[in-house]
C-alpha cells in the first residue's frame, strides 16, 4: 500500500499561491491539545521544561520557562491547579536559536475532566466495554482495514482485549482453586472442623477472584490494560462519532482559538494535536476556519504527532471527523505538517489521515508527511534503552533528540520560523501510506 511518488512538496504549494512566511517570528501562540490523558496538564509544562533544556543542551540554543500570567480569573484558578473545564493551562516560553529571540504563549487545551469522567466505570462494565468495542471493530470491518496500515497500533488496540482476558481468566483459576481446597476442607480432611470454614468454597472463591481483579486495576499504571480499553470504547462508542461531551469541548476550544486570533498580537498561531488530539485538534480548526478569519490574522500552522486518526476515521459514524479531514486538507489558510515514525508502535505511521481515510480531495494540499525517524534521530544507546518502551515512544514527538533532523519539537513551538516556512520545499516520505483503506468515506454535509 505505499507508494514511491513523491508528495506534492511546499514548493508547489507555493506556486498555488500560498507563499511561505519568511520573516521571523517573535511572538507566537501555541494551542496543545493532549491524547486521550486523564493527568492535569501540569505533567506537560514539567514534561517541556526538562527536554527543552536537553535539547538545548544538545543543540547549542537557549530556552527558557516561566509561569504564564493569567488574562482572566480562570486561567488563573487553572494555573493553581483548580479545575477549570476547557480553559487553558498554560506557561510562556522565550528562546534564542540560530541568534533570533522569540517568545512563546504555551497552552494546553484540556478535556483530562472528559477522560476521567469516562474512565470512572467499574470492573464489570469494562469488560463490557471490552465485548462492545471488540463488535464493533470487527464486525464492521474497520479492523482487518487498520490492519492494512499498521499492525502496530492495532497490536496496541487488542492489548487491552488480551490483557483483561488474560485478567479474568486467572481469576477463574483462583476461583476454582479456592473452591476446590474448602470443598477439601469442609468434606474430606477434617469434616468435623468445617466451622474453620464457615463460607462455602464458591463463596470464598468468588471473594479471592474479585480481590484480584480489583488488585489488578489499582496496578493498572504498570499494566494500561484498563486505560487502553477506556481509550478505545470512547472512541468506538457512537461508532465514530463525537460524544456531546467532547463535541462541546471542540466548541471551547474553537472560542479559544478565535479569541487569540481577535487579539491580533502573534506572528504565527501554532495548533499541535498529539495522538488523539490529532483528531480533535482537525475538527477544532476546520471549524475555526469555516466561521472565517480576521482580516489580520497571523500565519497558521497545523502539527500533528504520532497521530491515531484512522481508529475513529475509519467508523461508519465518523462522517464529521472525515468532513473535517477533507475540508482541512485543502486550506490554503494553514499549513499542516503530520509527524511520526515507524519506531512509534502506538501510531499510524506515515500514514496520511486524509488519503487513506479515503476523503482526498482533487485540490488536496495538507498534510506534509514527515517521518522523525526515531533510528536516526536517537542515539544508538537511547534508542536501545527506549525501544521496547512503546508508551515512552509515543511521546518522544514532545522530547529531545540526540540527533535531532529537520524535526525538533522546541524549534517548531519556541524557534523564529513558522511551520511553513520551516518546511518550505521539504518533500513528504517516500515510504507514507497514502492509499485509501476505509470502508466508509461517507461525510457530514455543511
Amino acid at each position: 500500500m505505499e507508494r514511491s511518488a513523491a508528495f506534492s512538496t511546499s514548493q508547489e504549494m507555493q506556486a498555488d499561491g500560498v507563499a511561505a512566511q519568511a520573516a521571523p517570528v517573535r511572538m507566537r501562540r501555541v494551542f496543545y491539545i493532549p491524547g486521550y490523558d486523564p493527568i492535569h496538564p501540569r505533567r506537560y509544562r514539567e514534561l517541556y521544561r526538562k527536554e527543552a533544556a536537553a535539547q538545548a543542551k544538545i543543540s547549542g540554543y537557549d530556552i527558557a520557562i516561566a509561569r504564564q500570567q493569567p488574562k482572566t480569573p480562570d486561567q488563573d484558578a487553572a494555573q493553581h491547579g483548580t479545575a477549570v473545564q476547557g480553559r487553558p493551562y498554560g506557561w510562556q516560553v522565550s528562546a534564542c536559536i540560530d541568534g533570533q529571540h522569540t517568545k512563546t504563549d504555551f497552552s494546553v487545551l484540556v478535556w483530562s475532566d472528559i477522560v476521567r469522567e469516562s474512565m470512572e466505570t467499574s470492573i464489570a462494565a469494562t469488560y463490557v466495554q471490552l465485548l462492545r468495542t471488540a463488535w464493533i471493530y470487527i464486525t464492521s470491518g474497520t479492523l482487518r482495514r487498520l490492519m492494512w496500515l499498521r499492525k502496530g497500533p492495532v497490536i496496541a488496540a487488542l492489548y487491552p482485549v488480551g490483557m483483561l482476558l488474560l485478567q479474568a481468566l486467572l481469576a477463574l483459576i483462583l476461583f476454582g482453586a479456592v473452591s476446590a481446597v474448602c470443598r477439601a476442607l469442609r468434606t474430606q480432611i477434617v469434616p468435623q472442623l468445617w466451622w474453620l470454614v464457615p463460607l462455602p468454597g464458591w463463596g470464598l472463591g468468588l471473594w479471592a477472584s474479585v480481590a484480584l481483579l480489583r488488585w489488578f486495576k489499582v496496578q493498572d499504571g504498570r499494566f494500561f490494560a484498563y486505560y487502553l480499553m477506556h481509550d478505545y470504547a470512547y472512541s468506538a462508542a457512537a461508532h465514530g462519532a463525537n460524544p456531546p461531551a467532547l463535541e462541546a469541548r471542540i466548541a471551547v476550544f474553537k472560542q479559544e482559538i478565535q479569541r487569540a486570533l481577535a487579539e491580533g498580537t502573534m506572528d504565527e498561531l501554532l495548533v499541535v494535536g498529539h495522538s488523539s488530539g490529532a483528531h480533535v485538534g482537525i475538527s477544532v480548526l476546520a471549524d475555526v476556519l469555516r466561521e472565517g478569519l480576521p482580516a489580520d490574522a497571523p500565519e497558521i500552522g497545523f502539527l500533528t504527532l504520532g497521530q491515531v486518526v484512522p481508529m475513529v476515521s475509519f467508523l461508519p459514524r465518523a462522517e464529521r471527523l472525515r468532513a473535517d479531514l477533507r475540508y482541512l486538507s485543502q486550506r490554503a489558510e494553514i499549513a499542516w505538517v503530520d509527524v511520526s515514525a515507524p519506531g512509534d508502535g502506538c501510531a499510524f505511521a506515515l500514514c496520511d489521515p486524509v488519503a487513506v481515510s479515503g476523503v482526498a480531495p482533487p485540490e488536496k494540499r495538507w498534510p506534509l508527511v514527515i517521518s522523525a525517524a526515531f533510528t536516526q534521530t536517537l542515539s544508538p544507546a537511547r534508542w536501545a534503552a527506549l525501544r521496547w518502551r512503546f508508551f515512552r515512544l509515543h511521546f518522544q514527538y514532545l522530547c529531545a533528540f540526540d540527533q535531532p533532523g529537520d524535526y525538533d519539537y522546541f524549534c517548531v513551538t519556541a524557534g523564529a520560523q513558522t511551520l511553513r516556512a520551516r518546511y518550505a520545499g521539504r518533500r513528504a516520505s517516500m515510504s507514507r501510506i497514502d492509499v485509501a483503506a476505509s470502508k466508509f468515506t461517507s461525510v457530514k454535509l455543511e
